[in-house]
């Protein structure tokens, strides 16, 4: 049982924890992060990163960085309701999706505040439903995370309702505790560690 509690205190543990721990994996991911911009270079023709319109906290709008890894033609679309979205992903681009290495980037919205290690994933500032579901259920209010309960629970493979169903027992259990599970459970279903493992 989580002994940590107080919404305040959690606050504050759960952002020294984001900070800490962003800092501390971009710093040792370094290397690899100049190794894979140069492949994505490589690779095809655009810019390192893709900067996504999305919705932070209240609704607050920001820019979210992911290494690029569709072409530069890609509508500006959830995957989901995008057509044929493979024919736009890159070759190398495939792999940082398949790994979800593409999200490393995240984690300097992490330090600057727009995001938490872990929440809701943000919205696209097109995902109207999605946006006025989270609203319903005062979803919006939470800081958007890299991970978070859907995510541990069929991602892109679930609907609508299930995401923010999800959401919502977030938001109704939140707490440091949870944020430690949700994240072990994040790196442990990670396909290319399940890989390792085999």
């Amino acid at each position: 049982m989580c002994l940590i509690q107080g919404k305040k205190f959690n606050y504050l543990i759960k952002r020294f924890f984001d900070i800490f721990f962003s800092f501390l994996f971009l710093t040792l991911l370094l290397p690899f992060i100049f190794l894979i911009a140069i492949l994505i270079k490589v690779d095809s023709k655009g810019p390192i990163l893709f900067w996504s319109k999305r919705f932070g906290a209240n609704k607050d709008l920001f820019y979210m960085p992911k290494f690029r890894s569709m072409k530069n033609e890609t509508p500006v679309i959830d995957t989901q309701n995008l057509k044929n979205s493979s024919n736009y992903v890159t070759k190398f681009g495939k792999f940082l999706r398949n790994t979800s290495i593409d999200e490393i980037p995240q984690l300097f919205s992490v330090l600057k505040g727009d995001m938490s290690l872990v929440g809701p994933r943000p919205a696209l500032y097109t995902q109207n439903n999605l946006i006025q579901l989270r609203e319903k259920h005062d979803i919006n209010v939470l800081k958007p995370g890299i991970t978070g309960l859907a995510q541990i629970n069929g991602r892109d493979n679930i609907t609508l309702n299930e995401k923010v169903g999800y959401d919502r027992e977030y938001l109704k259990n939140q707490n440091f505790c949870f944020d430690i599970r949700i994240l072990f459970n994040t790196i442990y279903g990670l396909k290319w560690l399940k890989d390792i493992s085999h």
